[in-house]
């Protein structure tokens, strides 16, 4: 990474010059904090994580093997862990990507053409959410969720499988496409 862009106050972390990180937040490597992004009080960033340019990692918010996109907000006690979210996506104060299955098996992630089951052969895989997407309040996104782009999700819901792109998920039984 460029020095004259970025500090590197430890081993395998990059941070960029006018990034805004507040001094209760756990700073973990391997990590790279890209430009104008903001790390909040109290973060847990327990790494590997890369978090995009003008991102957002809220207060007691913790983020574990993730990518965040430029633009992406995870603003307010968010648990994100071995997940990818997408340009400009949000996810509302609370919610959470699981990554660990209760019965302790293998993840698999539904292809949204076929619907079949493809195996990803590791037991730790949270959610990938596409660019724009939104997130309500204390929603749990289960081991292997997809959402597609421009979709959003109510609060309080419990996601399993795939939302496809510009889809409003209300309930499992009420996934309406958006107008």
């Amino acid at each position: 990474m460029p020095a004259d862009e970025f500090d590197n106050p430890a081993e395998n972390v990059w941070i960029a010059k006018d990034a805004k990180i507040f001094d209760s937040a756990y700073i973990g490597s391997p990590l790279i904090i890209d430009h104008e992004a903001e790390v909040r009080q109290c973060a847990f960033l327990r790494c590997p994580a890369i978090v995009g340019k003008n991102a957002v990692v809220g207060n007691s918010t913790e983020l574990k093997n993730v990518i965040l996109f430029d633009k992406v907000q995870v603003p307010h006690y968010n648990y994100v862990g071995d997940s990818i979210l997408g340009y400009c996506s949000h996810t509302g104060a609370g919610a959470i990507t699981s990554n660990l299955k209760s019965d302790k098996t293998l993840v698999t992630v539904k292809d949204f053409a076929t619907g079949e089951a493809i195996e990803t052969g590791i037991k730790k895989f949270g959610a990938m959410l596409g660019d724009h997407v939104e997130v309500g309040c204390n929603s749990v996104m289960n081991p292997g969720t997809v959402i597609g782009p421009n979709s959003n999700v109510y609060p309080l819901s419990r996601v399993r499988g795939y939302v496809p792109a510009n889809h409003i998920f209300k309930d499992p039984d009420n996934v309406v496409e958006k107008y």
